[in-house]
């Protein structure tokens, strides 16, 4: 190969007839590696498989010019867990490359709503995937089928469904209809056609996915939180048992430390106050009159976390469970009759980049989690686990922090243990973790934010009002997060007198 023409080839090629004699002697001059059959680059550095994932499109159209990406990899739009692209070409076997397996079958040449694809390639429609898909397949040895299982498809349309609703999925059995006759696929159609009939409720075939059977019961939920469920259940499972009981207060102590549970409760979610402010709507009924809605906010929080009999309550089952969300997110909002106090959110509603539980899939999240609530054993675990539930689903408009909270709060109060509380200087701890776990599935971060939030409450000597300020401030527990970040400054545990 002479270095003129070697210098205009990619970083990695399919060699053809006219081009063989040349890379044979390239190779044995040293210029080229030999990757697989055919395939040759000029990286003597990186390893086989990084490269062919690097260029695989480029390197599927040199050996299957015009193919069509088809079956299992049209829908999952990657190589398989195996390796495995499919193909419908009019030529050719299976090829083996560095971690990759071309596996071609022959097929109908690309439809007109087939879609063109990278290097010349084309990709099957949305519509003839699925149909395609719908044929059985079976793998062999350690290759997977070509076509995704009944319990894959089943998941893939109900986060259809999720995601997009029933008028897409019935834009889509439409377009199935439409090509079925031209790929002799009428009895796929109608299987496919009876598929998407019973997860939206219409038909009654058999269901084999979790998510798809419980949409066709009616409990449809979001299987994406209920991976996060699962991934805290573990963690808190795999914790060590964290007791901190309560400590025997009079009732000056218990007010003011209910009192402040709501005031930082509603500081997290942006109602401020100075802290005589916030107290004389508490204890004197003082509602100033340009913020009566912010006012009923903190004053409907601390009526619910400093009642004895209402934190006493915990959820025995997913009634009980949906009755207190209900009644404790009234309470809290009971002035803003434009955020439906006590009823579960019409539309959907987000914070940041993150996107809540749909409208429609609310109560059912809601009960898988709650299944998983019920295996936990200790106060802390239950709390913890209540807490992430209530603001990872968002059930409401607004107020779902501070119910969220206060499930966490009667969890331990039910049970004699301290309270968790998050100070204003500690709330990005709170968010970040938060965060941590919704957008990256980390359980722990969380996990030991609250259980600091906890021993922290339990160190505070809780007393009169202004001695209990004097040593929250002592405590950095006012601060501005970002303030106290520019100074060095985060929550401190009170110093105590030996």
């Amino acid at each position: 190969m002479t270095e003129k023409l070697l210098h205009t080839m990619p970083e990695v090629f399919v060699s053809t007839a006219e081009t063989t004699v040349m890379v044979s002697r390239a190779v044995k001059s040293g210029e080229l590696r030999k990757l697989a059959s055919r395939l040759y680059t000029k990286n003597f550095t990186d390893a086989p498989e990084a490269i062919v994932k690097r260029h695989i499109w480029q390197i599927v159209s040199g050996y299957f010019p015009g193919a069509l990406v088809a079956d299992r990899t049209a829908l999952e739009n990657a190589p398989a867990k195996d390796g495995s692209i499919c193909l419908i070409t009019d030529k050719g076997g299976d090829i083996t490359l560095p971690g990759i397996t071309l596996r071609p079958r022959r097929g109908a040449a690309p439809l007109p709503n087939d879609l063109p694809f990278i290097s010349g390639l084309f990709i099957s429609s949305t519509a003839r995937a699925y149909l395609e898909n719908m044929r059985v397949s079976r793998g062999r040895g350690d290759t997977l089928p070509r076509t995704l299982t009944k319990r894959e498809l089943e998941e893939k349309l109900d986060t259809l469904i999720r995601r997009s609703g029933e008028d897409a999925i019935n834009k889509l059995r439409d377009e199935v209809r439409n090509i079925a006759p031209t790929l002799a696929m009428k009895k796929e159609a109608k299987a496919f056609d009876e598929l998407v009939g019973t997860l939206l409720g219409t038909r009654k075939a058999a269901l084999q996915s979790p998510a798809a059977k419980a949409r066709k019961s009616g409990h449809a939920y979001d299987p994406e939180r209920l991976v996060l469920f699962q991934s805290l259940h573990t963690e808190l499972r795999n914790s060590a048992p964290v007791t901190r009981l309560a400590k025997k207060r009079n009732p000056q102590a218990s007010a003011t430390l209910a009192f402040f549970e709501s005031y930082f409760s509603n500081f997290i979610e942006g109602t401020e106050f100075e802290v005589q402010e916030a107290a004389d709507i508490v204890f004197k009924g003082v509602i100033p009159n340009e913020r009566p809605e912010d006012a009923h906010d903190v004053l409907g929080t601390w009526r619910l976390v400093s009642s004895e009999h209402e934190m006493h309550k915990t959820p025995k089952n997913l009634d009980t469970l949906t009755r207190l969300l209900k009644s404790r997110h009234a309470a809290i909002m009971e002035q803003r009759p434009d955020k439906q106090p006590g009823k579960f959110k019409q539309s959907g509603n987000r914070a940041g980049s993150t996107t809540f539980v749909a409208p429609e899939l609310v109560e059912g999240t809601l009960k898988v989690g709650f299944e998983l609530y019920q295996s936990l054993e200790t106060p802390f675990q239950r709390a913890v686990f209540m807490m992430f539930l209530i603001s990872e689903v968002h059930p409401f408009a607004d107020g779902n922090g501070r119910t969220a909270r206060i499930m966490m709060n009667a969890e331990l109060v039910a049970a004699g243990e301290e309270r968790i509380i998050i100070p204003t200087v500690y709330r990005s701890n709170y968010l970040s973790a938060l965060k941590a776990l919704s957008q990256g599935g980390h359980p722990t971060p969380l996990v030991r934010t609250l259980d600091f939030g906890q021993k922290w409450v339990a160190a505070v000597d809780w007393g009169a009002l202004e001695a209990t300020e004097k040593q929250l401030a002592q405590c950095n527990a006012f601060l501005d997060p970002t303030v106290a970040d520019e100074e060095g400054k985060r929550l401190r545990l009170p110093a105590h007198d030996d």
